[in-house]
């Protein structure tokens, strides 16, 4: 065999391997990246992500996964005609080369999809979360406030009063802990209910006096953000046990800070 010959078969199994390579490794990524988003979620428990988005989205991982088989059977198809071009003698390969130009393209587009999401999370992450479900062993629901914290619990009185709903107290744990020495940063608990509504639930599980009267915690962050906290109502109600004829009871909570807490579609 002449070596001519020898080093267009060994260049054309190199291109082959190449092809091979690329194939298997945006599979592989592809893969990686439809398990990453579980992955992302669990390190940031704190912060709901709204939308999957292509980031660590089965269909992102999937187009990758494709492209990469794509990849690998159109190697496969073009390297056979290409070492029969070779032993014919032909100077020119038969194949052209718009599947590897329609790839590059495609991973082009995946990847400006990918910087523009990266983008977007990003500016996402800057701004409160409409409502944030903590650990549902917790049983807490923490939604941002767009007032201060003295205008938040002037707002939250105001439509306590106007709904006949009796506010028992406000504990000012802040103040308190200034009292003690202590610097904390704002941080006031309001308790109130309504007796109508709480004794029906005490009837049906004594121990249901433990978490009433309703309370909602309202504080300030270290950057300045203010927040809304309270006991969710379907977590009291399979902590006691209660009727689900009683949930409504409770769930008045939910209304009442997101009031409060200034939301436009609170009703």
């Amino acid at each position: 065999m002449p070596s001519s010959n020898l080093s267009d078969y060994l260049a054309a199994e190199r291109t082959f391997l190449a092809w091979i390579r690329t194939g298997l490794a945006l599979a592989g990524f592809g893969f990686v990246i439809a398990r990453f988003g579980p992955f992302l979620r669990a390190m940031r428990l704190d912060q709901e992500v709204s939308g999957s988005g292509p980031v660590g989205s089965p269909s992102f991982g999937a187009a990758l996964i494709v492209t990469g088989s794509l990849a690998l059977g159109w190697s496969a198809w073009s390297y056979t005609p290409l070492i029969r071009g070779i032993k014919r003698g032909e100077s020119e390969p038969s194949q052209g080369s718009f599947f590897a130009i329609a790839i590059a393209v495609l991973l082009a587009a995946l990847g400006v999809t990918l910087a523009i999401h990266l983008v977007s999370v990003n500016a996402a992450a800057m701004q409160p979360t409409q409502e944030i479900l903590m650990s549902p062993n917790t049983g807490i629901v923490t939604i941002p406030s767009h007032h201060s914290v003295e205008q938040t619990i002037q707002r939250l009185e105001g439509i306590l009063t106007a709904k006949g709903v009796k506010l028992f107290t406000v504990i000012d744990h802040s103040g308190e802990a200034e009292k003690a020495g202590f610097s904390m940063r704002p941080c006031k608990l309001l308790i109130f209910g309504n007796p109508k509504a709480g004794t029906p639930i005490m009837l049906a599980s004594p121990l249901a006096a433990l978490d009433l009267p309703l309370k909602i915690l309202v504080w300030e962050k270290a950057d300045a953000t203010v927040w809304l906290s309270y006991n969710e109502s379907t977590y009291l109600q399979h902590r006691h046990a209660l009727p689900d004829n009683l949930l409504g009871n409770i769930a008045v909570v939910n209304a009442l800070a997101a009031k409060a807490a200034g939301e436009p579609n609170a009703k």
